[in-house]
């Protein structure tokens, strides 16, 4: 399948399908003739010595310096130098495709000002696995992600690094073994390709479409949980959620009754108690407040996929010239801080369900520690420790990164987004609650295989899927197999999947 970039219909979906799955991108003919006609008339103005930021000016705090027409020419070279200058381990090579095909949507509009080979290098440079070396660390989320991106730029100057085929290569040889030829940079051409906040956005992308199915299988484990513990499942009728109004609650309770039907549970076959803790029954509450959080974020980051971020912004049609700050990183930057927190949420109570399953004076019958040899054996005892430890990381990162502005540029730039520590922060925190639900739905696998009862479809086909990658804790056996096994299963979806499979989508 083959993605047209046309400026205005880029989702996350076909995001993460370019950047993980390698699918090839094209330009949309329409937006070329934007671009064309865009380069032509700021070509106009470049002749007629019009002052305009970045071109015939400095950047930052010496944009009231203006250049000489020998220096425009070389400007845009020592420019890219200037702002690679980041720090530290490579970006992941999915998030440096996601950023390209991010930059080259912003593009699409016609509005940069770039030459047109710019934009048709970098699609040639997705389509041909050609991925830049981008330090992940060094940029503030304003003005662009300005570090990151001046290092995609330099391939454009046939300099930098690549990764290809497997290999990390210079530049030039990367691009000369897929055959590209680096257009250089023009005036305009280098700014164009850093001044917004591609990177992060990127980067938030990617965690949203990852975020949105470990939701669903929050579900499942809590699904699984509340069938290990007995639960009144009264706190699940979706009538109670419409009531209140919340979508997130409704789709969240729509899907954990999915799970359960035909449970013996749901069938009314196994008394309850009268009304359980909040971890019971607060589960649509808290996973639905996580939904409708995410659903914001997402409108946010798609928004900013489609937009025109990027500074100065040339009008084609009215031949004007407007500066602004379109690259500011913040719209994206507060709902992603938002979701993090809203992940961390949803972690700590999968550890209070956790803690119910092992603790036998709340377990409702269940083994200590879900082992039948309780002080010989310790079963999942740890496996506690193991979620608290990854929950008190979430719970550091879920401080928020968006309010944490330090000035930059001798006062210039004196507010910055610091959106890049918010999408980094954020990838942790998915990593961490992958370990967190993965090692509540072992311990609710456990929990299920001391009950004799008739398990819900869905919590029936998740309990399968777990058996087939961990064996039930007969006896105490290193655990950390285990739980990186887990981790590594919710991060995989299959559990998900199978599901999805046996009884509908769950959201």
């Amino acid at each position: 399948m083959t993605i047209v970039l046309d400026g205005t219909s880029l989702t996350i979906e076909k995001l993460a399908a370019i950047a993980r799955g390698g699918e090839r991108v094209e330009l949309d003919p329409g937006a070329l003739t934007r671009i064309a006609a865009n380069r032509a008339m700021l070509e106009e103005k470049i002749a007629a010595h019009e002052i305009m930021y970045g071109i015939n000016t400095g950047i930052g705090e010496f944009s009231e310096v203006v250049l000489t027409d020998e220096q425009v020419s070389q400007f845009q070279r020592y420019l890219i130098y200037n702002h690679a200058a980041g720090i530290g381990d490579p970006a992941p090579i999915p998030t440096v495709r996601a950023a390209m095909a991010g930059r080259i949507n912003v593009h699409a509009h016609g509005n940069s000002g770039c030459r047109p080979v710019i934009t048709q290098t970098l699609v040639e440079m997705l389509n041909r696995g050609v991925t830049p070396v981008v330090c992940q660390r060094g940029s503030v989320g304003a003005s662009g992600d300005l570090a990151p991106m001046a290092q995609v730029a330099l391939l454009l100057m046939g300099e930098g690094e690549a990764w290809y085929q497997g290999e990390r290569l210079p530049g030039a040889e990367a691009l000369r073994r897929a055959g590209i030829t680096p257009p250089g940079l023009e005036a305009r051409d280098g700014l164009s390709t850093i001044n917004g906040s591609n990177v992060l956005t990127a980067m938030s992308a990617l965690s949203l479409y990852d975020i949105e199915r470990l939701l669903k299988q929050a579900e499942i484990a809590a699904a699984m949980t509340l069938e290990a513990l007995l639960a009144n499942l009264k706190p699940y009728d979706v009538r109670l959620h419409q009531l209140r109004g919340f979508p997130g609650a409704v789709r969240s309770a729509q899907a954990i009754m999915r799970l359960l039907q035909g449970s013996d549970l749901q069938t009314g076959k196994i008394h309850t108690k009268v009304q359980d803790a909040y971890s019971m029954r607060s589960t649509p509450q808290v996973i639905g407040a996580a939904h409708d959080a995410v659903a914001w974020a997402r409108k946010q980051v798609e928004t900013e996929l489609n937009g025109v971020g990027d500074n100065p912004i040339f009008l084609t049609d009215e031949k004007l010239t407007l500066t602004g700050a379109n690259f500011q990183g913040t719209p994206v930057a507060l709902p992603m801080d938002m979701v993090g927190a809203a992940v961390t949420t949803v972690c700590v109570l999968s550890e209070r369900r956790l803690n119910r399953l092992t603790n036998p004076a709340l377990s409702v019958g269940l083994p200590a520690f879900l082992t039948k040899g309780a002080g010989m054996f310790s079963g999942m005892m740890l496996s506690q420790y193991t979620a608290d430890s990854l929950i008190v990381e979430q719970r550091l990162l879920s401080n928020p990164a968006s309010v944490q502005s330090i000035p930059a540029a001798a006062d210039q730039e004196d507010f910055v987004s610091m959106g890049m520590n918010t999408a980094m922060k954020t990838e942790q925190i998915v990593d961490d609650a992958y370990g967190v639900i993965g090692i509540e739905l072992m311990a609710a696998a456990q929990g299920l295989d001391f009950r004799e009862m008739t398990r819900g479809k869905g919590t029936d086909a998740a309990h399968a899927v777990i058996r087939r990658h961990v064996a039930h804790l007969d006896e105490d056996r290193p655990l950390h197999v285990d739980h990186t096994r887990m981790k590594a299963l919710v991060k995989s979806c299959e559990i998900l999947d199978t599901v999805e499979a046996a009884v509908g989508p769950l959201g």
